[in-house]
Formats: structure tokens, sequence, C-alpha cells
């Protein structure tokens, strides 16, 4: 029986920080890669998600797993401006190269998050050696169980099929993210009524 895992569409990135070399999925084949969807003013992003992703940084290989942030902004545009990502970003140290998602006119949600279909922020996906996603994750994802998922991508041989758990017994609960339709889930409640 043969597992079906989609291609992963190609990152659209109006500008990078932390790289010279644009970091292209095409480049990563053979390598797992670790895309982090995250936006500044998220605060499990600021809380869990990042750190999360720095730490993944520090304990794999880079020749093994490739981390990239996707800055996706889809609320608060006007303060969340490549500006102040950047001073974010430094005032953090985050050194893996983060990608600005590509605006869409017209629309709140960039490009790379609606090719991906991200629900939200923080989002994790796991992309394997062959650039196929195992793992598109919308929510707060406990670090045994994203280290787990990278580590048995590492060690499976070219053809064998993934069988991770599913993120919702992971233990984290998923309402600590910021929602594509609802946001943060910081107002008062009443937009949704």
């Amino acid at each position: 029986m043969t597992h079906h895992h989609p291609e992963a569409p190609a990152l659209q990135v109006a500008q990078w920080l932390n790289t010279e070399t644009e970091p292209t999925l095409a480049a990563l084949r053979g390598r797992i890669v670790v895309l982090h969807a995250f936006q500044m003013l998220c605060p499990a992003c600021v809380s869990h998600g990042l750190p999360q992703a720095r730490k993944m940084r520090q304990l794999f290989a880079a020749r093994d797993v490739a981390v990239i942030g996707l800055h996706t902004v889809f609320e608060h545009h006007a303060v969340m401006t490549p500006a102040a990502l950047d001073a974010f970003v430094r005032e953090y140290r985050y050194t893996f190269p983060i990608g600005i998602d590509r605006p869409v006119a017209g629309s709140s949600i960039p490009a790379t998050m609606r090719a991906y279909q991200l629900q939200g922020t923080p989002s994790t996906v796991l992309i394997d050696r062959q650039g196929r996603i195992r793992l598109s994750h919308f929510g707060l994802l406990d670090d045994m169980a994203v280290g787990a998922a990278i580590g048995q991508l590492a060690a499976e041989a070219a053809e064998s099929p993934l069988v991770a758990a599913a993120p919702e017994e992971a233990g984290v609960p998923d309402d600590a993210g910021c929602d594509a339709q609802k946001g943060c889930g910081l107002g008062t409640g009443a937009e949704g009524t």
C-alpha cells in the first residue's frame, strides 16, 4: 500500500531575512524542511512556535534539516511591515532564514499560506527529503512530538511510509494560535456574533 503525500508547493516570498541566497524547496531537496509559519504579533508564535523553531535549528544538523520561518501576515497588515519584522528578528536573535509571505491583491491571506492551505499561526509544516508534505499542523506542537516526527523522517529510507501520531494526540491545546478566520482570539469575541 502506498501513501500519497502531496508535493510541497513552491514558497512565494516577497523578501528574505537572514540569508544571501533564496532557500528554494528544489535546492533543499534531500534535506528535511521544517517550515514554521508565524506572525510577530501572534502570542503563541512568540512564546512557543519561534523558540521551538530555534531549538530545532540548534538540535538538528543543517545538512539534514533546514529550518525556515515564514512570516505569513493575515491581520494587522499596517503594523507588521518588513522593517518591523527585521527589528523583531534582530531583537530575538533568530538566525534561520525567514521569508515574508507574498501578499495577494484583494486578499488578507498571503500566497504561500493559501497554497499550503494553512489555517493560521503558528503552523508547522514538515517536508520530507523528496519534497513532499508529511505533516501540516496549525497550533502548538509539543517539542517531543515534533522532534520525534523529524527524527522519523531523518531515519526513514527513501520509500518507507511515515506513520505519525495525529497532532491532537500531542497534548497541546489547539486554541492557542491565531486563526486566519477568527484572528488571535485576543478580542472580546463579539466580532463573530
